[in-house]
């Protein structure tokens, strides 16, 4: 990923947090030169300098017969993102451009062939959507039978982070001035990240 010094983002808290948020990711790969993509939520445990990727494909996905771990896989995490006008700008003479925070997470995929690990995997994936909101739902409303006819049709894997790429592209190379006013008329115009990137831009205008 093309990343510039000012937009590089190495902290591994707000890496670890951003992967938390925005789960749901794309996972890549390369088959006979051929991009490969699944769109999977992600669970992220802290294991290992980087962290270990956790997850899983319908076992009727052929993906997973790549998750030998020796092929090189991506995983994509999309955080909020928004289009930015030149209008907010004090400054004139600038453009349309798009701020954004995304990760680039790199592994090598290794099928879980143990069904309790597997089960365990589950356990936390649930683990990470369910709450107040959603009433809880848990694993236990399941019977054992159940369970073992699920996990029959899915094939879970671990993904240990070789390496890690941060973009946080939040108005960094443009004067404290038009970041601010770039941040206050992306919350006026809305939209569903409004406020995050909003909120972004500020935070790293007041740390420089």
């Amino acid at each position: 990923m093309y990343v510039p010094k000012h937009f590089e983002e190495n902290d591994p808290e707000i890496l670890a947090g951003l992967m938390r948020r925005f789960s749901f990711a794309l996972l890549v790969t390369a088959r006979d030169g051929a991009p490969v993509g699944s769109h999977i939520p992600l669970h992220l445990e802290e294991d290992g300098a980087n962290g270990t990727l956790l997850g899983h494909l319908a076992r009727a996905n052929d993906h997973w017969r790549q998750f030998d771990g020796e092929t090189e896989a991506m995983a994509v995490f999309q955080g909020p993102h928004s289009y930015i006008s030149p209008n907010w700008y004090v400054n004139d003479g600038l453009v349309p451009t798009w701020n954004y925070a995304t990760i680039h997470a790199y592994g090598r995929p290794k099928a879980i062939e143990d069904p309790a690990e597997t089960v365990d995997l589950l356990w936390r994936l649930v683990g990470d959507y369910e709450g107040e909101a959603t009433g809880n739902w848990s694993m236990d409303r399941l019977s054992s039978k159940q369970v073992q006819a699920q996990i029959k049709g899915i094939v879970a894997f671990r993904m240990p982070i070789e390496r890690l790429e941060g973009k946080f592209k939040m108005s960094q190379n443009r004067p404290a001035e038009d970041a601010r006013g770039a941040a206050q008329g992306v919350r006026a115009a809305g939209g569903p990240d409004a406020d995050m990137v909003a909120a972004e831009m500020e935070a790293r205008v007041r740390d420089r």
